[in-house]
C-alpha cells in the first residue's frame, strides 16, 4: 500500500493530502490510509486496520481513516469480488469529470478490453452519504468511474489490479484528449469492439465490464 500511494503521488494523481486507498484483509476488516497525510510521505504508520463501521481496530496513535471510506465501503458491500479500492484525482481524467463528460470512447484496443466506457457519476459532497449513493447504480457494470467535479474511483480483486485500472483510465484520458484536439475520436467498429470484449478471459481480465455502452449520446 505504501508503494502504491507513492506511485499515485509520483504520477501526479494526488496533490497535497488527496487520495485514499483501502484493501480488504478479512471479513469486515480493511487496511486504510490515514487522512491528512500526503501520499508522498506515507509510511506503514499511516495505515490502519478498520472495521466496516469505520471503527479503528488496530493502528498507531492518532490514526483516523479518510471520511471517503464510506465510498470504499459501498464498493465492498455491493461487490463481493472487490478486494481493493483506489480513489485519486488523475488530472486529465478529472478534467473530463469537471467538464461533465463521461469517457465513453471505444478507440483504444487495450482500454476497450480492460475497462470499457467509463461513466460519470452524479455529484456528491465528500464525506457524506451522497457519494456512495451516487456510485451505487454503476458498480454493477463498472470497475472504474469518474466522480462529477471530484476525481476517479477504481476497484479490483487486489490492490495492483485497482491501481492499474486507474493508470489505464488516465492513459486513455490523455489519448482521448489528443484525439479530440486532432479532430475527433474515431471508435473501433462495433463488431471489433464485441470481439475485443469477448477476448477478456484469455487475457486474464477480471471484474465487471459494461460491454458496448455510450453515455449521453
Amino acid at each position: 500500500m505504501v508503494d502504491i500511494c507513492r506511485k499515485m503521488w509520483q504520477q501526479g494523481w494526488a496533490a497535497a493530502n488527496d487520495g485514499n486507498v483501502t484493501v480488504k484483509v478479512g471479513e469486515g476488516l480493511y487496511l486504510a490510509t490515514q487522512t491528512g497525510v500526503s501520499k508522498a510521505y506515507i509510511t506503514t504508520e499511516n495505515i490502519g486496520l478498520i472495521g466496516g463501521g469505520f471503527n479503528v481496530v488496530e493502528a498507531a496513535e492518532g490514526f483516523r481513516p479518510s471520511s471517503e471510506v464510506k465510498m470504499h465501503m459501498k464498493c465492498y458491500n455491493e461487490r463481493a469480488d472487490v478486494g481493493a479500492v483506489v480513489h485519486a484525482h488523475p488530472p486529465v481524467a478529472t478534467g473530463f469529470a469537471c467538464a461533465h463528460l463521461p469517457m465513453d470512447d471505444y478507440c483504444m484496443i487495450e482500454t476497450v478490453m480492460a475497462i470499457g466506457s467509463v461513466p460519470l457519476t452524479p455529484y456528491g459532497t465528500p464525506s457524506t452519504d451522497e457519494v456512495p449513493e451516487a456510485i451505487g447504480p454503476y458498480l454493477k457494470e463498472h470497475d472504474v468511474m469518474l466522480l462529477e467535479n471530484h476525481g476517479a474511483l477504481a476497484v479490483g480483486a487486489d490492490l495492483m489490479t485497482a491501481y492499474f485500472r486507474m493508470e489505464t483510465l488516465e492513459h486513455q484520458a490523455k489519448i482521448s484528449l489528443v484525439a479530440r484536439l486532432l479532430g475527433g475520436v474515431k471508435d473501433i467498429s462495433r463488431e471489433n469492439i464485441d470481439r475485443l470484449i469477448g477476448m477478456r478471459p484469455q487475457y486474464g481480465f477480471t471484474g465487471k465490464h459494461p460491454g458496448y455502452k455510450k453515455y449521453g449520446k
